[in-house]
């Protein structure tokens, strides 16, 4: 009675998680479309220190998620999750410096470098931290769940966060932005400190090079997936426009939306399905969707590209990391999942600007037809990890 009692605490509480990692990840949202803005318009600076404003969080998110993991599993994931809550609002602060001291331009730029670097490690921090809680809270056979909920929680921070961050742009200023970014992550205290902390597992921990040769298969097939993602959200609006379409941006709600959609309605299938199954069908509807995208005659079509784009993609991270955790050792889940959840992060720094060169030479239509390409080599790496782990079952 006991246990069952503590299981069902942990079931309701579990779904604290994914609000406050929602409130969280506003942090990211709201400054992401205004970062730009401010460096070009009230700095005066070039585009290429914009990209590298904006970039260099993700940067910071990429190199620090291995550590993140190690340290979700060496000292536990609620005290990651809350050290990564607190560097994201403390990026607020530098926002803040960056926006009110009588300082000349290169100090000021510098501040919101520092900003920017602390977000990115604080997003790395939380993240891989409230996977590996929630994993704890409702066991690694639900973590198709767990990394479903998560996930919805970032996209619709970041979806909500951009007209939020740009409407306090226009109205107060930079330093509306750093005030918002550091009050967040207190305003989600409230619903994360009364979860338990679930305790790190013992035993020896490979090191980190080989904890990711064992899962090297879904990392490259998450990288494939991610240049989908990339693509449909760098150069669908462009598209739209070079064919004198209207409604540019239906194309990214239409993605979004069933994105969105096929996890609160099918979030659950990694976990009864399995993540093979569901990684194959969902490369395929990517996949299916980016090559309608290539071809489209009419914005029709293009718009159902973009709902089978957003279909297939929104579950492949569970399906994937359900396969990650699996056949990884219990006490490294961690630093598995958080070099996992990297390849996503790199796919998303390299998929624009290798796709924009494309672009530039083939056209915006090419872009989608080679990240249809990667799809079907998805499916291909997906066809070798089946057959890897049937021999190894064996």
């Amino acid at each position: 009675m006991r246990s069952q009692h503590a299981h069902a605490s942990d079931e309701a509480c579990f779904w604290r998680l994914p609000v406050s990692i929602f409130l969280c990840y506003l942090t990211v949202g709201l400054p992401l479309p205004v970062i730009s803005l401010y460096v070009h318009q009230r700095l005066g600076l070039n585009s290429t220190l914009v990209g590298i404003a904006v970039g260099v969080q993700f940067l910071a998110t990429v190199s620090t998620r291995s550590y993140a993991g190690r340290t979700a599993d060496t000292r536990g994931a609620k005290r990651t999750t809350l050290a990564g809550m607190f560097s994201c609002g403390g990026a607020g602060i530098f926002y803040l410096l960056a926006a009110l001291l009588p300082l000349p331009v290169w100090p000021r730029y510098g501040i919101l470098l520092i900003g920017r670097l602390l977000l990115g490690y604080g997003e790395s921090q939380m993240l891989t931290g409230v996977l590996v809680w929630g994993f704890g809270l409702l066991s690694p056979a639900r973590a198709g769940v767990v990394m479903s909920w998560n996930g919805m929680a970032i996209f619709g921070a970041l979806a909500a966060g951009a007209p939020l961050g740009l409407l306090l742009y226009g109205q107060f200023g930079f330093a509306a932005l750093g005030v918002s970014t550091l009050i967040l992550p207190f305003l989600a205290l409230p619903l994360i400190l009364p979860i338990r902390a679930t305790d790190p597992i013992p035993g020896e921990r490979p090191p980190l090079k080989e904890v990711i040769g064992r899962v090297w298969l879904p990392c490259t097939a998450l990288f494939l997936q991610g240049i989908g993602f990339a693509v449909i959200g760098t150069f669908a609006a462009l598209y739209f426009a070079d064919n004198h379409w209207g409604h540019a941006g239906l194309a990214l709600t239409c993605f979004g939306g069933a994105f969105v959609l096929v996890r609160v309605f099918w979030g659950k299938l990694p976990d009864t399905l399995g993540g093979i199954k569901v990684s194959q069908a969902s490369f395929a509807v990517e996949g299916l969707g980016l090559f309608l995208l290539w071809l489209a005659p009419h914005p029709a079509v293009a718009f159902l590209g973009a709902i089978l784009t957003g279909a297939g993609t929104s579950l492949l991270f569970p399906a994937l990391g359900v396969e990650v955790v699996k056949i990884v050792p219990p006490n490294v889940k961690g630093t598995a999942i958080g070099g996992f959840a990297a390849f996503q992060d790199i796919a998303y720094a390299v998929g624009g600007p290798a796709t924009g060169a494309l672009a530039a030479t083939a056209g915006y239509p090419s872009v989608f037809l080679a990240a249809a390409v990667c799809a079907a080599l998805g499916l291909g790496v997906i066809e070798l990890f089946r057959r890897s782990l049937a021999r190894e079952a064996a």
